[in-house]
């Protein structure tokens, strides 16, 4: 998995780099075919956590997480199977 540069945090609600470093590995690998994967899934969690913390919609994301359906596809990716992998490994 290629290295992701650390990212300063904006938000309270923003993953800390140790956070990010538990559950990168529970993330999705990308396919062998196909495009390239576009969508930064620590920032597609951050945008998530912001919504939950904010009580915003989607429509409503702040444009530096990218566009709305580009986070929320990137969400409606992996959101099933990252739940429950990451239910198993915190119990």
């Amino acid at each position: 998995m290629a290295k992701i540069a650390k990212k300063t945090k904006r938000y309270p609600s923003d993953l800390t780099d140790e956070e990010w470093e538990q559950i990168a590995p529970l993330m999705p690998k990308p396919g062998r075919r196909g495009r390239p994967r576009e969508v930064d899934f620590r920032e597609v969690i951050n945008a998530v956590r912001y919504l939950v913390r904010s009580g915003c919609g989607w429509r409503m994301l702040p444009i530096h997480f990218g566009a709305w359906q580009t986070v929320y596809a990137g969400f409606a990716s992996w959101r099933g199977a990252f739940c429950s992998r990451l239910s198993t490994t915190w119990r």
